[in-house]
């Protein structure tokens, strides 16, 4: 395992999540603007990622939103990759899901693929427990 991969193992806590349309605007946060989540990285090879609208009440007509996938994963220079073996959305399971990452000390971004609209998401994870 590479000295990157190391250093991502652990349990991580979703405290940001933003995204950006193409032209840099601020686009509204695609879990509310209260998210939550985990992500789970571990030394076997093996991630779990769980995101959510952590609002207890939703708005009327409004649903919450949700996204989950799990499955063996490496890591590629700056790019965590997913081969994807449970999801959430069905197309998912099967393929593989690419994240650039940036690590700053006990702060993680997962960025994923541009839409096809050119928006931008950006997840910022806090370590909760190493290893």
């Amino acid at each position: 395992m590479s000295i990157a991969a190391e250093q991502l193992m652990g349990t991580w806590k979703l405290v940001e999540a933003s995204a950006l349309d193409a032209d840099g605007g601020l686009l509204s946060p695609p879990y509310g603007p209260e998210p939550m989540g985990r992500l789970v990285l571990t030394g076997a090879g093996r991630m779990m990622a769980v995101l959510c609208d952590g609002r207890t009440e939703m708005p009327a007509g409004q649903k919450r939103a949700y996204a989950s996938y799990c499955g063996n994963f490496r890591i590629e220079d700056d790019r965590l990759i997913t081969t994807v073996d449970a999801a959430l959305i069905a197309d998912r399971i099967g393929g593989e899901q690419i994240r650039r990452f940036i690590l700053d000390g006990e702060r993680l971004t997962l960025m994923p693929p541009r839409r096809a609209d050119g928006a931008q998401r950006f997840l910022v994870w806090e370590r909760e427990s190493a290893g």
